[in-house]
């Protein structure tokens, strides 16, 4: 059983549905800055969340894994809410959509081409990247 000092609630909530409402006791994700771990009591912040794979842990148990795309973190010292755009579980994830994401988005950043918007096609690939990684 874990420690209760260590456990605070974790949500992760999208335009559609409540993706997940639960526990932990770490949880990991992507912001606009880097990576970041989040323990029980950590100082109150907000930031901007980048595309990524979100770990939750729970002692005793298996890592919750899922994969995020764009949206915002709210820190709290008992509560961690990841507001986001998109969120899919590894067996929502379309592999071979995936991919063809990925390459369009890397034809896009090689042509070079003035109407390619950079930004844009970095993005697709980052979120073709990651849901490539987290089906495996």
């Amino acid at each position: 059983m874990a420690d209760q000092s260590k456990i605070f609630e974790v949500e992760i909530i999208t335009p559609d549905r409540t993706f997940y409402k639960s526990e932990a006791t770490m949880i990991e994700f992507n912001t606009a800055a880097g990576e970041i771990g989040v323990y029980k009591n950590h100082i109150p912040l907000t930031t901007v969340l980048a595309p990524g794979v979100v770990t939750i842990h729970k002692d005793g148990e298996d890592n919750v894994i899922a994969a995020v795309h764009s949206g915002f973190a709210e820190i709290l010292p008992e509560k961690v809410t990841l507001l986001a755009e998109v969120a899919e579980w590894p067996d929502e994830i379309d592999v071979e959509r995936a991919e063809a994401a990925k390459k369009r988005a890397e034809e896009r950043l090689a042509s070079k081409a003035e109407s390619v918007d950079v930004m844009r096609a970095e993005l697709a690939l980052r979120r073709a990247l990651v849901r490539m990684d987290i089906a495996k």
